[in-house]
Order: structure tokens, then C-alpha cells, then sequence
């Protein structure tokens, strides 16, 4: 995620999950991350949600390509 988004606006911890997100001019990206289920490995994402600036919901792929071109 990093890697394709830059360093995360905010990180959150949630429990065992973490939540990162991703600010653009267009649109905010939330990426949730979980361990996978027999806990080895790299946490993994299990949900993502994506919305305007002003909170209105914003297509997932529109969004991902707006945040991976800045």
C-alpha cells in the first residue's frame, strides 16, 4: 500500500486490525488490515472504503487510480 500510495495520512489501531488512510485532492482512501487467519504472514487487507473529500461516497476505482497518480 505504501508503495502505490505514499505514506498513510493516519494510522489507527483497531483491535488486532489496522486501519490506513490515504488523502488525495480528489477522494480518502481507508485500507483495513488484519493478520491472516493462522496469524504467520504479512497482515492482510479485508475491507477497503473510499469517499469524496466532503464524505460522499466515491467509486473504488476512480478513487484508487486518483491516489496512485500523486
Amino acid at each position: 500500500l505504501v508503495q502505490r500510495f505514499g505514506q498513510p495520512a493516519l494510522q489507527v489501531r483497531e483491535g488486532p486490525g489496522l486501519k490506513l488512510q490515504f488523502r488525495g485532492p480528489a477522494c480518502v482512501l481507508d485500507a483495513y488490515l488484519y493478520p491472516p487467519p493462522q496469524g504467520a504472514g504479512a497482515a492482510l487487507v479485508t475491507h477497503v472504503d473510499t469517499r469524496l473529500r466532503s464524505g460522499a461516497d466515491a467509486p473504488q476505482p476512480a478513487c484508487i487510480a486518483a491516489l496512485s497518480r500523486s
